[in-house]
């Protein structure tokens, strides 16, 4: 367990959860389900027993540095990595592998976002268990797949070799596929959805990044005598004036021939959309998932999250999407609701306060 790490990822802005979720406060950071906790705090939480507390590190933009403070008020500076800019997945996850690989050279890693839902925790730890015992003794890069329930097109898929191992080798990855081939995948049954959680031996890992990304795997290598010490966000600063925006899959897990995927179900959503976040919630009698002060008639099959210091009375509303946070109403069909990041661009013209 000792030499077990977790990385999460907590930098996003969630913008499709908009106006939910904002520049200044990202969903993250939010008790989206009403637990009591929030998405960043539940995802810390489900790693108890896999890895010891000193062994959390959270990469997060420098905003929200604050937040992440007081919400895992456990963590050390050290396990807080504030990224000076956006640069998608993969210069976040080698920033946080280089500087684990510095103090510990044979690290085990498992990589998660921090704003997905898992309903099942203690299947994920079992899950991730198996995952973590193939990446220490083989070199190979384990990833989680989920089994699908529906052709979702706003996810993407892993094919795998079906045979009777546990941890099964990629044939191939698909990014958000139409409706068409989502359902070719689900009639195949040899697609997984692509859960973005990643276990491997730290090796195994800069191995690949110098083979397919070796700018990348130079740059943070050069911050060896750097990470842990005073000098370590100024070399950042530097490192990420020269890093390139790609995400992990792209630039490694598509690429390389040493992938593999262990079959999960664990009650997982990525809660990236209004709708995702109807589909786990629950619901009442006229499946409505509601929040605030409401006087609902004939409303169905919506989802309404209103501030508590206001009575909000909707009727002969049906599938739609009724959200207010910090001064922003939205009023938008389930259907809809792709719209958003439009949304969000007109909101931003008029003023950046609003997103």
């Amino acid at each position: 367990m000792k030499e077990t790490y977790v990385i999460i990822m907590a930098g996003g802005v969630g913008t499709r959860f908009w106006p939910f979720s904002r520049a200044s406060f990202p969903k993250q950071f939010h008790d989206v389900l009403g637990t009591g906790k929030t998405l960043l705090q539940q995802t810390v939480d489900r790693f108890e027993g896999v890895c010891p507390p000193e062994n959390i590190y959270i990469v997060t933009s420098q905003e929200y540095k604050d937040l992440v403070k007081e919400q895992i008020p456990f963590l050390t500076d050290d396990q807080i990595l504030l990224e000076p800019h956006r640069r998608n997945t993969a210069p976040c996850i080698a920033y946080a592998c280089y500087k684990i690989a510095s103090r510990d050279p044979d690290a085990n890693v498992i990589v998660a976002p921090a704003d997905h839902i898992i309903l099942n925790e203690e299947v994920f730890r079992d899950t991730v268990r198996i995952a973590l015992g193939a990446a220490r003794t083989e070199d190979i890069l384990v990833t989680l797949g989920i089994q699908p329930t529906r052709p979702d097109t706003g996810y993407g898929y892993i094919q795998y070799i079906p045979d009777k191992l546990m941890v099964k080798k990629v044939k191939s990855f698909t990014e958000k596929p139409q409706l068409e081939l989502a359902l070719q995948f689900l009639d195949s049954g040899d697609f997984l959805w692509n859960a973005g959680i990643f276990i491997w031996n730290i090796n195994s890992f800069k191995k690949a990044l110098s083979q397919f990304q070796p700018d990348i795997a130079e740059i943070f290598e050069q911050g060896h005598e750097h990470y842990y010490t005073e000098l370590e966000e100024s070399f950042i600063h530097k490192a990420y004036q020269h890093c390139g925006s790609i995400s992990i899959d792209n630039g490694i897990m598509e690429k390389a021939d040493n992938v593999h995927v262990v079959l999960s179900s664990f009650g997982w959503s990525d809660l990236g959309t209004w709708k995702s976040l109807y589909e786990v919630s629950e619901k009442d009698q006229n499946q409505n998932v509601k929040e605030g002060n409401l006087i609902l008639h004939n409303t169905t099959n919506s989802i309404i999250k209103m501030p508590s210091d206001k009575l909000v009375v909707i009727n002969g509303l049906e599938g739609f999407i009724v959200a207010e946070y910090d001064g922003v109403l939205m009023i938008c069909k389930k259907e809809d609701e792709q719209k958003v990041k439009e949304f969000v661009a007109q909101a931003k013209e008029l003023d950046a306060r609003f997103v």
